[in-house]
């Protein structure tokens, strides 16, 4: 597979760049176990994955104005047999792994992951998240993100410490809000006139209606989250809320007509400075993170390879580094694949025929003369090392 192909050439090149003795130590009694080693290794990984990231993230920037969007959510890798250390059954009743991503994107490039955590399956979702955030951050400004940024995240990031991270970094946030009595309470005060009908220019499909939505009415109101806790951690923004009439063909007769209407609700807690319905639909976007997810899925993370779980671990972020080089080989070649599935760009740049030949001291690769991407191909490398010396 190209893809852990690539992963196991930067570990070598990471591993090298940090400390080999750590990694490979001398023969004799040193005292480590193995599994020390290996979170020695992830460290090393992790510490220098970030500065590659970093200089990845430059390849493809917004033009001024542009806003990055940092998104945060978390995948649950299903495993196998007894022996998988970390092992568990999570909140989605599946028994895995659980990994945790930040991602960053602009609307005119496609995502790049600024950094990772494995956990145990049976992990308390957010556990970890304020970190990463934070991290994630860091990351994106040594990447040259000089712009707005935005963290985005699902209702499992609804805390405290997730959203007071990313203020703290100087980013500003938008949150799906979880539907407990504090909020349902303040949706309850937003006047019927107050609701603004929009029509979306594509439809969304609705997975607790199981159908396709196309229209929906959209409000805010100002809204004081977690005012459990002392009054200097209370976080005051807009509460932007996004409702669908709930539709029960079951319960009613085909042709009766409803009493009134039942409304279904998804709250949106941000601190946006965009207009009312420009921030709901940048906050619907985080669903670019799907995408990702299906791109690792058919790559590097198709599995988790050790029973150790520090071993996947290292795993999973030389994953993340193998999907950044990928995307920035499609970034450096074409539109087409600065945006294409990871898989399409192994396929026509990555995994091309060719042979290497020997001549009068040096090395010459031939490529095949009809291949359908040939320049596509020299376009990333000439981007990569310059234009090519004509063979002599």
């Amino acid at each position: 597979m190209p893809t852990q192909a690539s992963s196991g050439i930067w570990v070598i090149a990471l591993v090298t760049a940090g400390s080999a003795r750590a990694v490979m130590p001398e023969p004799g009694p040193t005292g480590a176990r193995g599994s020390d080693v290996v979170v020695v290794v992830v460290r090393t990984i992790g510490t220098h994955g970030n500065q590659a990231r970093g200089a990845l993230g430059g390849v493809r920037r917004s033009p001024p104005g542009r806003s990055r969007s940092s998104t945060s959510t978390l995948a649950i890798k299903a495993t196998y047999g007894y022996q998988k250390e970390g092992a568990g059954y999570g909140y989605s009743e599946v028994k895995g792994l659980n990994a945790l991503f930040a991602i960053i994107s602009t609307p005119l490039s496609a995502p790049l992951i600024v950094a990772t955590r494995l956990r145990k399956g049976s992990t308390y979702s957010p556990r970890g998240a304020s970190q990463l955030v934070a991290d994630a951050l860091a990351t994106a400004g040594r990447a040259g993100a000089s712009g707005l940024i935005t963290m985005r995240a699902d209702s499992t990031y609804y805390v405290h410490d997730v959203i007071a991270a990313a203020r703290r970094s100087g980013a500003r946030f938008s949150v799906t809000a979880r539907m407990d009595k504090a909020v349902s309470r303040t949706i309850t005060q937003i006047p019927e006139d107050g609701w603004v009908p929009i029509k979306y220019a594509r439809a969304i499909y609705d997975e607790d209606e199981q159908r396709w939505v196309s229209d929906a009415q959209v409000a805010e109101i100002t809204f004081t989250a977690f005012t459990s806790r002392r009054t200097s951690e209370h976080i005051t923004a807009r509460l932007i809320v996004r409702r669908v009439k709930r539709l029960n063909p079951k319960s009613a007769p085909t042709g009766q007509g409803e009493l009134f209407s039942i409304w279904r609700h998804h709250a949106v807690f941000t601190d946006s400075r965009e207009q009312m319905l420009d921030a709901e639909a940048t906050h619907r976007d985080h669903a670019i993170v799907e995408q990702t997810f299906s791109d690792l899925k058919a790559g590097a993370l198709a599995h988790m390879p050790s029973s150790s779980f520090a071993a996947n671990s290292a795993w999973t972020v030389v994953a993340a580094i193998a999907f950044n080089l990928t995307r920035a080989t499609g970034t450096l070649t074409s539109k087409f694949h600065a945006k294409a599935t990871t898989a399409t760009i192994r396929a026509q740049l990555i995994t091309v025929p060719g042979r290497i030949a020997r001549s009068a001291r040096k090395l010459r690769l031939h490529l095949p003369q009809r291949w359908p991407w040939e320049h596509h191909w020299n376009a990333m490398f000439t981007a990569a090392y310059g234009p090519a010396r004509p063979a002599t």
